[in-house]
């Protein structure tokens, strides 16, 4: 599996940082997202600054349609989390193509492994090569709270 899943027609996938639509992805996940609900703008703007950013934009009006974003370090790790696809647009292989153009941005650096977390889309992550932990025994948690 070397190659990201097309994104369909019409759309733009961008790692430019001044893209990102603050407002609409912390609405997005502040209201929408069960692992975000209720996030604090300050936090997710944070979170934005910190991370590497993927954005889905619409060609012609340059609308924001999805995001994700990766924490990593380029050498040895990467975490994939806030993937959002807009309720207005899923459906249309956004998130997988999205997914895929992450995944494919980070195969150059060499990681030994991309982690993410998901409730309900395994289906979607598993097409594109994601598969659960074989050793969750090996993981740990450190949990300050929300």
């Amino acid at each position: 599996m070397t190659d990201a899943p097309p994104l369909p027609e019409g759309y733009e996938i961008s790692t430019d940082p001044d893209r990102v639509d603050a407002g609409r992805v912390h609405h997005w996940l502040s209201t929408d997202a069960y692992w975000a609900i209720g996030r604090p703008r300050e936090k997710q703007d944070r979170a934005i600054a910190g991370s590497l950013n993927f954005g889905v934009y619409a060609v012609e009006s340059g609308d924001q349609v999805a995001y994700a974003r990766v924490i990593t370090d380029l050498a040895t790790f990467a975490w994939l989390c806030d993937v959002y696809v807009d309720r207005s647009v899923r459906g249309e292989g956004i998130g997988t193509a999205l997914v895929g153009a992450v995944r494919e941005h980070l195969r150059p650096y060499g990681l030994k492994r991309i982690l993410l977390a998901t409730h309900d889309a395994q289906g979607v992550y598993g097409k594109l090569g994601f598969a659960p932990l074989a050793k969750l025994d090996h993981w740990m948690t450190l949990v300050f709270g929300q």
